[in-house]
């Protein structure tokens, strides 16, 4: 349980630990107070930035979140900052336990309801789109120029229940072994994202002669023209590729594809949102930009909400392989069985292979700018991040960007870095993604909505145009429970319909990034 100093200057998550997360700047020779001790601290201490509260002697763990975030690299007094000056991240061994502390999984005090729009698979969507796939880079631009054509919303009085026509572009599609891990990797995201819940209707779009061309896509991945739309209308019909080549350029294939567009609106339009149970949803769940409070406020928080969603029967998807590292042994302890605690240990054994073969170090990390921000350690940063994943049993372990329909909390191995690990969490399937951050991320990804949650009341003030939500807040008055039940009621807000302030600025085409892990030829 945390303790909150006088005028809420440092917050002590757990008894044992033996530092303190500044809650607001705090000056130099301020008295704070821990369980009746009191620490004059001996330096200013930043916000999201820790402060010791015993004297901790060198080479001790350093702990925070009850857990050990790293081992002291000089001795360092009561009252001290502590940082990368004075705080290392040495190796340590992490007893697994798989299976070992499994918790309920909590019920619902009443069943809570969202529109959506119904699929014939049983998915829901919380959004409508049509979308412009590009199979390779060499078609990106023409993509973008068929999307192009549609900016100017002259055909939404015809078809107001189609929320927009974007295009899917990335770097990739060639240059990478044919049938090989990227290949397949591609082809899956690709996938997951032409029969997204959140998709009506798509046109995909090739060059003609590179290594993911389209009818390998729509073969090997059993397309349909459109996902969304009945069966009894459209009984299994292929969906429409165009490629620049066959079409004789990039104009032709423009005029093609925007013809094929037009013909696809009034199926598209057709789909109206209807009452579903809570239980459709399919969270994906990131935090990007984090400070010292990610771990503290907006991630905890959405702990509680995920939490609220699975007793409802819904999904939380947790991803981010490289940003657990260290804090990997609280999740296998919660795993259903051993395999899936074992799945997990394998993914995390994998990243320490894959890192090494390029001289790097998973616990090179965290970033500049997360470090400007309060964090020093990848154990520290991986514990925060980790309060996302609330308190039920962890489910199921995932490869990238595979279909996920299994209710209850599920792992996706995917790097940490935003861009693609959010690419396969919504390739997945995920009709909603909350994303926390404490320096003031921006992402979106259509075609789901993003609800950006700021860690603190500065930062959302600085960016109330980008973000959805305060958590700040925590640091203040409110309590966790409370502030994770003000998020839920904003992911079924959110899922009806009402847009984010990601959508609102129109984000959300080029973050499209699938990961890509092999040479590239």
């Amino acid at each position: 349980m945390a303790t909150v100093t006088e005028e809420r200057r440092a917050i002590l998550l757990r008894s044992d630990d033996n530092v303190a997360v500044a809650a607001r700047p705090i000056p130099k020779g301020a008295i704070l107070t821990f369980e009746g001790r009191r620490v004059e601290t001996l330096e200013p201490i930043g916000l999201g930035h820790k402060v010791s509260v015993v004297d901790i002697a060198i080479d001790a763990p350093v702990r925070k979140y009850g857990q050990i975030i790293g081992f002291a690299s000089k001795s360092t007094p009561a009252g001290s900052w502590v940082h990368e000056h004075n705080l290392k991240a040495d190796l340590f061994e992490r007893d697994y336990a798989f299976a070992t502390e499994l918790p309920p999984t909590p019920k619902p005090d009443r069943i809570r309801t969202f529109q959506g729009f119904l699929r014939p698979d049983g998915r829901v969507g919380t959004r409508n789109y049509i979308a412009v796939i590009s199979t390779v880079n060499c078609s990106a631009s023409t993509s973008k120029y068929i999307a192009d054509r549609f900016r100017d919303n002259a055909w939404k009085k015809e078809f107001p229940n189609v929320d927009g026509i974007f295009a899917i572009t990335h770097k990739g599609g060639c240059g990478l072994p044919f049938g090989g891990n990227d290949h397949k990797t591609l082809e899956r995201v690709l996938a997951g994202f032409a029969n997204h819940p959140n998709i009506a209707a798509y046109v995909i779009v090739g060059l003609g002669c590179e290594v993911g061309y389209a009818q390998h896509l729509v073969d090997a991945q059993n397309l349909l023209l459109m996902p969304g739309v009945k069966q009894k209308a459209l009984p299994r019909q292929r969906p429409r590729t165009i490629n620049i080549q066959d079409q004789g350029g990039i104009a032709k294939t423009v005029e093609a594809a925007v013809a094929a567009v037009t013909q696809l609106l009034p199926e598209a339009n057709a789909w109206t949102r209807t009452e579903q149970p809570a239980s459709k949803l399919n969270l994906a769940m990131e935090c990007g930009g984090s400070d010292g409070n990610s771990g503290v406020t907006a991630n905890p928080a959405l702990g509680v909400a995920a939490d609220m969603l699975i007793a409802q029967g819904g999904t939380a998807i947790l991803g981010e392989t490289t940003e657990i590292y260290g804090a990997e042994h609280l999740l296998t302890r919660r795993a259903v069985s051993r395999v899936v605690g074992e799945k997990l240990l394998e993914r995390i054994k994998w990243w320490e292979w894959y890192t090494g073969i390029f001289g790097a170090e998973i616990n090179n990390n965290p970033s500049p700018g997360n470090k400007a921000g309060g964090l020093t350690t990848i154990y520290e940063k991986s514990l925060g991040a980790l309060a996302k994943a609330g308190s039920t049993p962890l489910v199921d372990v995932v490869g990238y960007a595979e279909r996920v329909d299994t209710p209850g909390l599920v792992f996706m191995d995917t790097p940490g870095y935003d861009p693609p690990c959010t690419t396969g969490l919504i390739a997945s399937g995920s009709n909603v993604l909350v994303f926390t951050t404490g320096r003031g991320s921006v992402l979106g990804l259509k075609p789901t909505p993003c609800i950006k949650v700021a860690t603190n009341t500065p930062m959302f003030e600085r960016m109330s145009d980008d973000m959805d939500m305060n958590a700040g807040t925590v640091l203040e008055d409110e309590s966790l429970e409370d502030a994770g039940k003000r998020m839920f009621e904003l992911i079924l807000d959110v899922a009806s319909g009402r847009q984010t302030k990601s959508e609102l600025n129109g984000v959300g085409e080029e973050e499209f990034a699938p990961w890509h892990i092999g040479p590239t030829l």
